[in-house]
């Protein structure tokens, strides 16, 4: 286990490494996929240095663009590839995005 991991995700990795082996899966296979679920939700939590700037995705598509956030309106944006969009606004986003679709 990484040094990086804190006591929480130490505590974590060792539950899903017992649950993967009394399904059957074996010693190595099991601290694989317990370190890899481990890491996932340290990104998914930007506890790590590349998931702390990482956006999820563009939001749910069938929701309002306003509902959406600021990561989420702009990663749609660099979707559509609207320059400018590192300075706009969320509502200037909202138009660009409806503008460009």
């Amino acid at each position: 286990m990484p040094d990086a991991w804190s006591a929480k995700r130490e505590r974590q990795y060792e539950h899903i490494k017992q649950s993967q082996k009394q399904r059957g899966k074996s010693e190595e296979r099991a601290k694989e996929i317990a370190a890899r679920t481990v890491n996932k939700e340290r990104r998914q939590e930007g506890e790590t240095k590349s998931g702390k700037k990482r956006t999820e995705g563009t939001g749910n598509p069938n929701s309002s663009l306003e509902s959406r956030t600021k990561d989420e309106l702009y990663s749609r944006a660099k979707q559509l590839g609207i320059d400018g969009r590192s300075s706009m606004t969320k509502a200037e986003l909202v138009e660009a995005i409806r503008a460009a679709q």
